[in-house]
């Protein structure tokens, strides 16, 4: 079992940044693919980014790239999402996730999840 626990969560200004963290436990971390995924009222959770086991390979939804960046510390049992340039928009409740298969965007695919991190962007 796996359990993940989301922080660096907060309110921010348009154009900040912000940084999430999600620390993972119950697993070996290098053996587990991990995602973010957002989700604001009354919307349907949706992918923003993810990372393959070492780093190798990342995939980001087109709403983020260039602005987002995923990244991961196998040391620390890790995974970051950098956030820059935020837009109101992407005010939404964060959730970290994590899956043994393979790099993933759908989230039905993942098999572990976080509480969420709520993320304010203000104009």
């Amino acid at each position: 079992q796996v359990q993940l626990v989301e922080s660096g969560g907060g309110l921010v200004q348009a154009g900040g940044s912000l940084r999430l963290s999600c620390a993972a436990s119950g697993r070996t971390f290098s053996s587990l693919y991990m995602g973010w995924f957002r989700q604001a009222p009354g919307k349907e959770r949706e992918f923003v980014a993810a990372i393959s086991t070492y780093g190798a390979t990342k995939y980001y939804a087109d709403s983020v790239k260039g602005r987002f960046t995923i990244s991961r510390d196998n040391a620390k049992n890790t995974v970051y999402l950098q956030m820059n340039s935020l837009k109101p928009e992407d005010t939404a409740v964060y959730y970290c996730a994590a899956e043994s298969r393979r790099t993933a965007v759908a989230a039905a695919e993942y098999d572990y999840w976080g509480q969420g991190t709520q993320v304010t962007v203000s104009s």
